[in-house]
């Protein structure tokens, strides 16, 4: 009993303190001489290093964001072309449990290829009809080419309804970088784009709009490829570029730093991802502090990331959508809009959106996220992430500074240039599946059903002429390549009636063969190539005559290095013969330059270029 009587928690009080020493000599026990350092440490696509442990730090200061206990605002898509279809998405979502409305129009940073197709007043209007401005609802404008028009328009229908500026809750996304870093371009200088972008918020402001209104989006860094800290340090960048641009135009820094707002991607990554919007927060701290401002929690969107979703197995972008949705919610975001399962394939219908919105009022009303400010603090792997993040950001924002700042930076091509060395290092990653795509690059179904979408054709409306010209950057997403050949697979089977296929030749017994024979069923099918599967032969000839019979042109021997020693060459002779391609599941070791003798054409194993692979073999199978 402890002092007054009490019963002492302490509950591991009666155990020694542990050591990293002692937990090192059980980990090095368990590797069995494979090496600490390239087993149990990653590394980011920043060179940051993650630890497979650290000790808690009990001295970590809570990162304040959305105020303690209060739930984050949950935000649904109105991204419907017509504006009456736009109108009954937006209606049900804030009838079935969302606070907020993410505007989009078509051209902007989020659209992928939705978004209502026009700013005029009376789009505008109609797909607002029926909510009240002054209701409280929340409405998050993601501007297209008509950004001006917009703001406008959206303005004068909150008057048409009799709605007093202070009392609407819009945030207004004014964002010329972000519109231009997507575009590859502008139409105005930049010395034009200053004086509307400050005219324009000084306007709003003395009309008695809240705001805020200029919103650095860092998604165009997330969607083209780019790290944590470069989507980091372009939104400091970007956000500090703003707020000198407001100060120039007289207003007062505090008055200034309110006014912007930030956006930015969540992933699947859920350590990185809490890491990094705890670290924004920190980094904006510092950059007020360096105002000689005292620090107030900016305004924080989060938007489930792009890049990301798939169009095969779209059931796992649920999967994906609920880890960056918790990430968002546990770093203290102000509102999170969640991506439909079925957005890369078409414009989601209503049981997609049901779920997204649902998916944040579960983790909110059932699961509780929101009731603790900063509950990763103290938390030494997130600490240390975040930090780390911190760290690397800021330094790569003091350079962006050197240049002239974010404009000036997209103008040399600095974004662009770092952006892309990063993506090709994700791209070799994803063909290498070191960075798995489950459903697409691993454990793919080629019998999966479609899913619904609304019947609505994909819009993208071409830019202005462009006076100022410089690199773009474009979005991605990092299934597209395996996509493309399981689409040309599906075109071969609507022709043919038959997919592209492999013949196992499966050499042995079970024993010998299952592992590599499931590894090369997967493999193939990841490309939509049908693996002809069997229980092995007893003869050479049983084998050559199946192969002969399945009509395919791809052979894939499968056994165990065993077996491979003995009969892999003469069968791969055999095969040959029968005018088979023959590849090989595994590495060959010291048989490599036999098996290239008796005609093998290829070996594909883990960590092999897959992508790669698929190509030649869709072009040996005709797809």
């Amino acid at each position: 009993m402890a002092d007054g009587g009490q019963p002492d928690l302490a509950l591991a009080g009666e155990f020694p303190a542990a050591t990293w020493d002692e937990w090192r000599r059980l980990v090095d026990r368990a590797l069995k001489g494979a090496a600490f350092e390239s087993t149990l440490v990653g590394k980011t696509y920043d060179g940051l290093r993650i630890e497979p442990l650290r000790a808690r730090k009990p001295q970590a200061s809570l990162v304040i964001g959305r105020a303690p206990g209060a739930p984050w605002s949950v935000m649904q898509r109105l991204d419907h072309p017509d504006p009456a279809g736009a109108n009954a998405q937006a209606r049900d979502d804030l009838a079935n449990g969302a606070t907020d409305l993410a505007i989009e129009f078509a051209g902007a940073i989020g659209a992928h290829g939705y978004g209502l197709a026009g700013a005029e007043r009376d789009a505008i209007r109609r797909a607002l009809e029926g909510i009240d401005l002054a209701s409280g609802v929340g409405v998050d404008l993601d501007l297209g080419l008509q950004p001006i028009e917009a703001i406008n328009n959206i303005t004068a229908v909150a008057s048409d309804q009799g709605t007093a500026p202070g009392h609407v809750n819009i945030r207004f996304g004014l964002d010329p970088i972000g519109a231009a870093a997507l575009a590859g371009g502008s139409a105005l200088p930049w010395a034009t784009q200053m004086h509307e972008f400050s005219a324009l918020i000084a306007d709003l402001a003395a009309r008695g709009f809240r705001g805020p209104f200029a919103a650095a989006d860092a998604r165009v860094i997330h969607d083209a490829g780019g790290s944590q800290v470069q989507e980091l340090a372009y939104a400091l960048a970007v956000a500090v570029q703003y707020l000198r641009l407001l100060e120039a135009a007289g207003l007062e820094l505090d008055a200034a730093r309110r006014m912007i707002y930030f956006r930015l991607s969540a992933d699947a990554d859920q350590l990185l991802t809490i890491g990094k919007f705890r670290a924004l927060r920190k980094l904006w701290a510092r950059i007020e502090a360096a105002c000689r401002l005292a620090p107030a929690p900016a305004f924080v969107v989060a938007h489930t990331a792009w890049r990301m979703m798939t169009r095969r197995d779209p059931y796992e972008n649920i999967l994906r959508a609920t880890i960056a949705v918790l990430s968002a919610g546990l770093a203290g975001t102000d509102a999170i809009s969640a991506l439909p399962f079925t957005m890369a394939l078409g414009l989601p219908d209503h049981f997609a959106r049901r779920l997204a919105r649902n998916t944040q009022l579960i983790l909110l009303d059932e699961s509780n996220l929101a009731k603790v400010s900063d509950p990763a603090a103290g938390s030494g792997s997130i600490e240390d992430v975040t930090d780390q993040l911190c760290r690397a950001a800021w330094n790569e924002f003091q350079q962006i500074e050197s240049m002239g700042g974010a404009w000036a930076a997209l103008e040399q091509g600095a974004f662009q240039r770092n952006v892309a060395l990063v993506r090709a290092q994700r791209e070799a990653a994803v063909a290498r599946r070191a960075d798995a795509l489950i459903g697409t690059s691993d454990f793919p179904d080629l019998a999966e059903l479609p899913v619904a979408v609304e019947e609505v054709a994909p819009l993208f409306p071409s830019s202005p002429p462009h006076k100022i010209r410089f690199d773009p950057l474009p979005p991605f997403r990092l299934a597209k390549s395996f996509e493309q050949l399981r689409d040309a697979s599906d075109r071969m089977a609507a022709r043919t009636g038959a997919r592209p296929k492999v013949f196992l030749a499966n050499i042995g017994s079970v024993s010998d063969f299952g592992a590599r024979s499931t590894f090369a069923k997967n493999f193939f099918a990841t490309g939509g190539i049908e693996a002809l599967s069997n229980n092995g032969f007893v003869a050479r000839e049983q084998m050559l005559g199946a192969f002969a019979r399945s009509g395919a042109r791809l052979a894939c021997l499968c056994s165990s290095h065993e077996v491979y020693a003995r009969e892999a060459a003469p069968i791969t002779q055999a095969l040959r013969s029968a005018n088979a391609s023959v590849w090989l599941a595994g590495r060959p070791g010291a048989l490599e330059a036999e098996l290239k003798a008796a005609g093998l054409s290829r070996c594909i194993f883990a960590g092999c270029d897959v992508l790669e692979a698929l190509r030649a073999a869709h072009s040996l199978v005709g797809a």
